[in-house]
C-alpha cells in the first residue's frame, strides 16, 4: 500500500485535534469527580473560625454567636462578680477545673485569658441543654449561695460565672471553653489557639 498520497499535515492535524478533544472530555470527567471528594463549602464554614466584635458588649451582659453549630456565650463580668469567683469554691465540684475541659493556655477562677470576658460553649454538659444566664446574685429560686451564673431547666445543674458546675448538679464537669484568642480589645476570634501564629 503505497502512502504517497497520503496528507501528512492533515494526519497531524485530526490526531492533535482529537487528542485535545478527548483530553477536554477526560477534564470534564474528572472535575466533577474530584470536586465530589472535596467537603462542600457548607461543611468547610461548619469547622470554621467565627471572628466576633464584642465592643458593645456592656459588663454584666451575654451574648451569644455561633460556632461549630453550638453556641458560645461571651460574657463580660463586673468587677463585683470578678470579685466573688474565689470566694465558693467550696460550694464547685471541679473549682480548679482538673478535668481537660478547656485549652491548656486557659487558667485560674476566671477560666479566661482576659478574666473580665468568659467564652463558653452554651451547653450543658449533662445531656446538652442550653443553660440559661442567671447574673442576678442571691436568686430565690436558686439559693443563698447563688453568686450569679447559668441554670440548666432541663434537670437543674448550676454552673457559675466561670462555667464551674456546682457540687450534687446532675452535670458531670464544668462548661467546656473552646479555643479561642483576642485579636484586639473589642474582637476574638473561636475556633483558634491563642498560640496560633
Amino acid at each position: 500500500m503505497s502512502t504517497d498520497g497520503v496528507d501528512k499535515s492533515k494526519r497531524r492535524f485530526l490526531t492533535a485535534a482529537t487528542t485535545v478533544v478527548g483530553g477536554v472530555g477526560a477534564g470534564f470527567v474528572a472535575v466533577p469527580f474530584l470536586k465530589y471528594w472535596s467537603p462542600s463549602a457548607k461543611a468547610k464554614a461548619a469547622g470554621a473560625p467565627v471572628e466576633v466584635d464584642f465592643s458593645k458588649l456592656q459588663p454584666g451582659q451575654q451574648m451569644t454567636v455561633l460556632w461549630r453549630k453550638k453556641p458560645v456565650w461571651i460574657v463580660r463580668r463586673t468587677k463585683e462578680t470578678l470579685a466573688t469567683l474565689a470566694s465558693h469554691k467550696d460550694h464547685l465540684a471541679d473549682p480548679d477545673s482538673a478535668q481537660p475541659q478547656q485549652p491548656e493556655y486557659i487558667k485560674g477562677d476566671a477560666r479566661a485569658t482576659n478574666p473580665e470576658y468568659l467564652v463558653a460553649v452554651g451547653i450543658c454538659t449533662h445531656l446538652g441543654c442550653s443553660p440559661t444566664y442567671r447574673p442576678e446574685v442571691v436568686a430565690a429560686d436558686l439559693g443563698d449561695d447563688w453568686k450569679g451564673g447559668f441554670f440548666c431547666p432541663c434537670h437543674g445543674s448550676k454552673f457559675d460565672l466561670s462555667g464551674r458546675v456546682f457540687n450534687g448538679a446532675p452535670a458531670p464537669t464544668n462548661l467546656v471553653i473552646p479555643p479561642y484568642k483576642y485579636l484586639s480589645d473589642t474582637s476574638l476570634i473561636i475556633g483558634v489557639d491563642e498560640g496560633a501564629a
